[in-house]
């Protein structure tokens, strides 16, 4: 007996309703992010000090040690 099309909905299908479901989270994210404009830069910029900083304490701590 053959399963019933509501019963197992087709990959098209459930992808069509994650992208609906990511395409309104990112409108309610960039919502937020216009709205707490201030916030969200001072963040950013956190974010970019931080991973510069750890980006090259891991370029220091790696360097190759060469003999003189």
């Amino acid at each position: 007996m053959a399963p019933s099309p509501e019963a197992s909905p087709s990959p098209a299908a459930s992808g069509a309703t994650a992208q609906e479901e990511s395409a309104g989270f990112v409108k309610l994210a960039m919502r937020n992010m216009v709205r707490k404009g201030r916030q969200s830069l001072f963040h950013f910029g956190l974010t970019v000090v931080g991973l510069s900083g750890f980006l090259l304490l891991l370029a220091w701590l790696g360097r190759p040690r060469l003999p003189l």
